[in-house]
């Protein structure tokens, strides 16, 4: 069973604690196109509660969407709240996350993060297993946001005995 007419995920929202911050990243590090920004909205009714599961007294400042190439589009929201928000969850926690991207060339793509001062996390990693032949490194967006790039440009182990077999650039899609 699967969702009747699923294609596949259009965007990835999260909240960031400042919009200015994550468009300059998104845009100037990341390489992303904004396509347009909304808000703020507020409202007096159980609207976000019932929709969202906000509180319904928090302030959604503005919302900005971009695109950054292949891929699903970025929805990125800033929020005020009138409790504390909490902090960016770690990949252990339940809702943690990460944002991958694919390059071309993991290594020089490493070396251009690192060019603009961007927090890297440990060193580059070549997978084994089903994930043989992909090569990885995780970094930091300024608010402490893991993201990750990733390549396998001949593709992984896994596909030489599956049916399933990855979308990504190298290969022409069917």
């Amino acid at each position: 069973m699967a969702i009747p007419g699923l294609r596949g995920t259009e965007h990835i929202g999260f909240t960031v604690p400042n919009l200015d911050q994550a468009e300059r990243f998104f845009v100037d590090v990341i390489g992303c196109e904004k396509v347009y920004s909304l808000g703020p909205f507020i409202r007096e009714d159980n609207w976000l509660a019932d929709q969202l599961h906000v509180d319904p007294r928090s302030v959604m400042r503005e919302l900005r969407f971009f695109r950054c190439q292949f891929g699903p589009n970025f929805e990125i929201f800033q929020w005020e709240t009138p409790g504390p928000q909490q902090n960016q969850p770690s990949n252990s926690d339940i809702g943690g996350h990460h944002l991958a991207f694919y390059v071309d060339d993991l290594d020089v793509a490493v070396a251009y993060l690192k060019t603009l001062g961007v927090e890297l996390m440990g060193d580059i990693v070549a997978s084994q297993n089903a994930s043989l032949g992909q090569r990885w490194q995780y970094f930091l967006t300024p608010w402490g946001m893991q993201c990750e790039l990733v390549s396998f440009p001949d593709g992984k182990a896994y596909e030489k005995d599956s049916d399933v077999i990855l979308w990504h650039p190298a290969r022409p899609a069917e």
